[in-house]
């Protein structure tokens, strides 16, 4: 019989919590919405210069 994976805490890890939408209340300067561009591998978003030694937050809405 396995026994259900959980953390030290009782909760389940990450990967296995439902996936639904969650609300995030971010502040900031600017905000822009792309759309992800595939580059070999890996996905790529080309901001302003402008923002290069900035701090940003990317949020996934779909």
């Amino acid at each position: 019989m396995e026994r259900e994976k959980k953390d030290r805490r009782g909760k389940r890890p990450p990967e296995e919590m439902a996936r639904g939408k969650v609300k995030f209340e971010v502040y900031g300067e600017e905000m822009l919405e792309k759309v992800v561009s595939l580059s070999g591998n890996s996905g790529r978003i080309y901001l302003p210069p402008d923002w290069v030694g900035h701090q940003v937050k990317i949020i996934r809405i779909d």
